[in-house]
């Protein structure tokens, strides 16, 4: 495959990983927890486990890739992808669900941040918009795995069956050993490889970049914001599907494009805006994401109308493309190149809380208090972080 650019390596790798991933998350895995009788509480637990391995994996995957190389880390997150699908084929009750997610969540966990920092390695002075442009093309995949998993489930006659389950996790499956079997074709050299005298020098290496980037606050602070984004994002991935078959009526088709149109706002804001970043600061396109992700949000509970529920997902998606357009390119202004890897993986294990914290909070207050009510007091934790962003992140010329 000497044609494809390591760039467009990436790209096409990233894509069939995403597919996959995204295939056998929403709207399938809220739809198959509520087939084996999850309530409200245990559905949004599902969806989150899978985040909650990202966060004990993703800074050492991050670490470990700027010490044995970067490719190489890759190629293990693939080989999960490829593999953890099959499992889904197996399940018959809620409690084996939740294994097999945490375990799939480590497809993510490794490869995630990994490829952000190879990304960084080749942007030069371009990474706003090379991450954004990487970013766009994977998210691809999520744009064609949600609605593709809900129009499966909605194939037969009478609602999704086990059967229809099993053939979105076989598809899901597939594109996994799609994405491995290309990684293994055109991710060839390591560059970021480093030599080491012995193991104690390795591991001294490892725990020195970590060191390095979670001391810098301006670091974690950016992380954070994603990272209450992305609860956002996952109280959406649990609950929008629900949501939309349950209280406005819709069909899983309709619930799984829901989630399609967010993406492809996404998809087709982040390269502008990572672009627009690069040149006049990613700052303020953080700042006025959040703002715009708080208010979408808000806004869908009190929707029933497709057009409606739809036009506030495009909404949420630009949003959305703003924050993390700017966010990781952020970071890694902060970072020194040799700890790229460990930025991302920081920025990932801060960023999965927030994944994780999503759902599982969703769920806790939606039993308590219904849609409405969780949705408003999630969006206004969103709103509350701005200042905090805005007044301890102090960044110069461009980044500004």
């Amino acid at each position: 495959m000497k044609f494809l650019t390591p760039f467009t390596a990436l790209c096409t790798v990233g894509f069939f990983a995403k597919f996959s991933y995204a295939l056998a998350r929403s709207p399938v895995l809220p739809l198959f927890a509520l087939y084996l009788g999850a309530g409200s509480e245990a559905i949004g637990f599902a969806v989150g486990i899978s985040t909650v391995t990202g966060i004990f994996f993703k800074m050492p995957a991050g670490a470990l890739s700027d010490v044995i190389g970067r490719k190489r880390t890759m190629l293990i997150g693939l080989v999960v992808f490829a593999v953890m699908p099959f499992a889904y084929l197996f399940i018959d009750n809620y409690q084996a669900l939740v294994v097999i997610r945490f375990f799939h969540g480590l497809a993510t966990a490794i490869y995630g941040p990994v490829s952000m920092a190879v990304v960084a390695d080749v942007a030069g002075g371009r990474k706003g918009e090379l991450l954004s442009w990487f970013s766009s093309v994977t998210i691809i995949g999520n744009l064609l795995g949600a609605p593709l998993g809900g129009l499966i489930l909605n194939s037969g006659s009478e609602g999704p069956t086990l059967a229809s389950f099993q053939a979105a996790y076989l598809v899901s499956g597939f594109a996994g050993l799609m994405a491995l079997t290309l990684a293994i074709g055109v991710l060839k050299g390591d560059g970021q490889q480093e030599k080491h005298n012995s193991l104690r020098g390795a591991f001294t290496r490892f725990l020195s970049g970590i060191k390095e980037v979670v001391s810098d606050k301006r670091v974690v602070i950016t992380s954070s914001m994603e990272g209450l984004q992305n609860m956002t994002v996952g109280a959406l991935e649990a609950f929008l599907p629900i949501y939309a078959v349950t209280v406005a009526n819709l069909s899983a088709f309709q619930a799984g494009l829901l989630w399609g149109v967010q993406v492809v706002a996404t998809i087709l804001s982040k390269p502008i805006m990572g672009r627009r970043s690069d040149t006049s600061g990613r700052k303020p396109l953080i700042t006025i994401g959040l703002l715009l992700c708080a208010i979408s949000f808000a806004a869908i509970p009190v929707l029933k109308d497709f057009y409606l529920l739809a036009m506030a997902a495009m909404v949420f998606g630009l949003g959305e493309a703003l924050v993390t357009s700017s966010s990781a390119a952020l970071i890694i202004d902060l970072c020194k190149e040799k700890n790229f890897g460990a930025a991302m993986g920081t920025f990932g294990t801060i960023f999965d809380v927030g994944h994780a914290a999503g759902p599982i909070l969703a769920g806790l207050l939606i039993a308590q208090l219904g849609y409405q009510y969780s949705f408003w007091i999630m969006a206004l934790i969103l709103l509350a972080a701005i200042p905090l962003f805005i007044t301890n992140v102090a960044v110069h010329g461009k980044e500004g």
